[in-house]
């Protein structure tokens, strides 16, 4: 474990895969201290080597996780990494399942039970964020700490797209935009003009795969974006090595993503797969897509 004497760490709140890691690494390495709680089943035990202390916990454990933050004089909080909601909430009773502690279910009752439920990402994590407030925490967006993960605009890797790709590219973006507007998901596949699926509460990977089976003949584009009006503080769309892979193996040819609102993991190895799988992978922006529009109906 490290150690330091300077004053208030960084709460992290650690879901799945590389991105709490490199949240992590940043806030350590830009001289501050981060104490970790890592969500059982799905945080890296990288985390344990970086962190100045980890407690493993699950993620009904609401009035947990706060308790240990105010025990550590936290004051900030972040929460970075994904967490896999269908076998949160589907698969079995959630409160057997999680055994939630007092704050959980009070924090997340109203949403769960009842007459009047709503399980969407942005309530529930709302939910969360005024939790925390109540233990007298504030929650940041993990790009307050990590502001480099957040992709820059331009080709990142292959061949510039070419007017067929731009078009699917700009209808898809118009169609994930209305998607993530209803939070539903924030991400598309799409193959001359025709939107092959839509993620939902199954994530970004089972959408690529169901794309890859109903799209044999390969050669379709992912498109990824933020929702309007995007809560930096939690569920910023994200790629990274999986995500490549997936699209990889399921036939895609090409990554569309939103410039400046998008965390790009483990950059540099990113973007050697999508050059070696031949994946071109682009960020735009939405003046982009309206300048593309303008052309177009000129």
């Amino acid at each position: 474990m490290k150690s330091s004497d300077s004053p208030s760490p960084i709460g992290l709140v650690a879901g799945w895969g590389s991105f709490p890691v490199e949240v992590a690494q940043q806030i350590v390495g830009d001289g501050g201290r981060v104490c970790c709680v890592a969500i059982k089943g799905h945080a890296s035990t990288d985390l344990e080597s970086i962190c100045d202390h980890v407690k493993w916990m699950g993620v009904g454990k609401i009035g947990g996780h706060i308790r240990y933050f105010q025990r550590r004089g936290v004051q900030q909080v972040t929460m970075a990494g994904k967490l896999f909601k269908s076998d949160i909430l589907f698969h079995g009773s959630v409160w057997l399942k999680h055994l939630p502690d007092w704050t959980a279910i009070k924090t997340f009752g109203p949403h769960l039970m009842g007459r009047n439920r709503d399980s969407r990402d942005d309530n529930l994590l709302m939910a969360v964020t005024n939790a925390y407030s109540n233990g007298r925490m504030t929650v940041c967006a993990a790009t307050d700490f990590a502001p480099e993960l957040l992709v820059k605009q331009g080709l990142l890797s292959g061949s510039k797209p070419s007017a067929k790709l731009q078009t699917d590219i700009d209808s898809g973006w118009q169609v994930a935009k209305q998607m993530g507007g209803m939070d539903i998901g924030q991400t598309i596949t799409i193959k001359d003009g025709t939107v092959i699926a839509v993620e939902a509460i199954e994530g970004t990977d089972a959408c690529i795969e169901r794309t890859g089976q109903l799209c044999r003949r390969g050669g379709w584009t992912l498109v990824k974006v933020s929702k309007p009006d995007q809560d930096m503080r939690f569920d910023v769309p994200t790629i990274g090595p999986q995500t490549v892979q997936s699209v990889r193996d399921a036939g895609g040819t090409a990554i569309a993503i939103e410039a400046d609102l998008t965390i790009l993991v483990d950059r540099e190895r990113t973007l050697q797969l999508a050059q070696q799988a031949g994946i071109t992978i682009v960020a735009i922006d939405s003046e982009q897509i309206a300048s593309n529009a303008a052309r177009a109906a000129a």
